[in-house]
């Protein structure tokens, strides 16, 4: 495929139901899947060669080098004019998840407190809790930017727990699409270091900051000398079944890194390793293709909900390829089950109503934390045909409870 296509528009559903994946394996074949954070793309040219090169020459052992770390400096120099960015204070983690609670467990002991930012990645909630922290969470505000004086008040909390909390920030946020600016995330490394709080970032959809935004990676911004970034190439280029991540240390955090236990690196796969540098050195083009295509992708899920979900409030994202839709006015019961949040596959209110009466799957906003019940995440990485599909049959359903419009 040409760098310049759009890579949304490449598969037809009948190809994409042939994946064995998640995606499109948990639910029966007449549901649109708009779930997981996966995306109907082919893979980008500069990595599928790269596998395929690998897998004709036997290449399948044990990864070696620092190749995925260089190649991630030289896009972060590109994209983000991060020119300091330092080989020798990353290493290979298993995947960003996995590189976060090792992180964690650097930086804090068990039965201390990590804060999150919710509405917020549900895994946040699992990981830190199955690693023996507690969970603090610090509300987004009512734009769904962070709010300094939420996370003062959850810092405070956090240290009343323990002596050495932390605060796990999503940079880009999952699941509103916010990018942070530069100025929020010098106000987030000040608290930190006011209150003693270690910073880990997870910047998996660091890649994907859409037409009118920036991401700026948080160890670039005055006072994050003392934390961490964890990312890949997972999103962006859609390499979640081929596992490898970098794990990156501020100046200050440097010795902290250097005690990571060395049979952490040892989980990676080599293909893994392979794929994700190839795509940070080779995968720009493809990556400016989808931006474009995600771009098109989020004004036309406005337009869509505009005419048959007036009643859906779209909070248009910046980033990422994920759609934080407020469905409290669909007339919707919202009582989550019980458990709370973390267990992705839970689904309440709005989403099971869209499940099981327009057969679309997407993700239910109560597993987010605190501020998601009532509200669906979307993931609009598919064809426009499929978008259009999918947003018809909701607004069809919602007309069922008096919240759609004709279609």
């Amino acid at each position: 495929m040409a760098g310049t296509e759009n890579p949304l528009t490449a598969l037809t559903l009948g190809q994409l139901r042939q994946r064995s994946s998640v995606k499109w394996r948990l639910h029966p074949a007449d549901v649109l899947p708009l779930w997981v954070a996966e995306m109907d793309v082919p893979l980008a040219a500069p990595v599928a060669d790269t596998l395929r090169r690998a897998v004709d020459l036997g290449d399948t052992g044990y990864a070696h080098g620092t190749a995925y770390a260089e190649a991630l400096g030289e896009f972060a120099a590109r994209r983000w004019g991060w020119t300091d960015f330092r080989v020798d204070r990353t290493t290979v983690v298993p995947d960003v998840m996995l590189g976060i609670v090792e992180l964690l467990r650097l930086v804090t002991d068990p039965g201390d407190a990590v804060v999150v930012c919710s509405p917020v990645y549900p895994p946040f909630y699992a990981f830190v809790t199955h690693a023996d922290r507690q969970v603090v969470e610090a509300p987004l505000g009512s734009d769904l930017r962070l709010d300094p004086a939420a996370l003062e008040e959850a810092f405070r909390r956090a240290r009343a727990l323990g002596p050495r909390p932390a605060l796990l920030l999503c940079n880009p946020h999952n699941p509103t699409g916010v990018v942070h600016r530069r100025e929020e995330l010098e106000t987030v490394a000040a608290l930190a270091d006011r209150h003693g709080v270690r910073v880990v970032s997870d910047e998996i959809h660091a890649p994907l900051a859409l037409p009118g935004a920036r991401f700026t990676p948080y160890l670039t911004v005055a006072g994050a000398g003392n934390g961490f970034a964890v990312t890949s190439a997972s999103k962006a280029w859609n390499l979640a079944g081929l596992k490898a991540a970098l794990a990156i240390a501020g100046p200050d955090a440097a010795a902290d890194l250097d005690r990571m236990p060395e049979e952490v690196s040892h989980g990676p796969s080599h293909l893994g390793v392979l794929a994700h540098t190839a795509a940070f050195r080779a995968g720009e083009p493809w990556l400016d293709a989808l931006l474009d295509g995600l771009d098109a992708n989020r004004a036309l899920l406005g337009d869509l909900l505009a005419r048959h979900l007036p009643a859906v409030t779209y909070h248009r994202p910046e980033g990422t390829y994920l759609a934080w839709l407020d469905c409290t006015r669909l007339g919707v019961a919202t009582e989550p089950p019980a458990g709370g949040p973390g267990v992705a596959s839970d689904l309440a209110g709005p989403a099971r109503m869209f499940l099981d009466d327009a057969r679309v799957a997407l993700s239910s906003g109560h597993v987010f934390g605190s501020g998601g019940t009532g509200f669906v995440r979307l993931n609009f990485a598919t064809s426009p045909e499929i978008l259009t599909e999918a947003v018809t049959r909701m607004g069809r359903a919602a007309q069922q409870v008096g919240g759609g419009a004709p279609a």
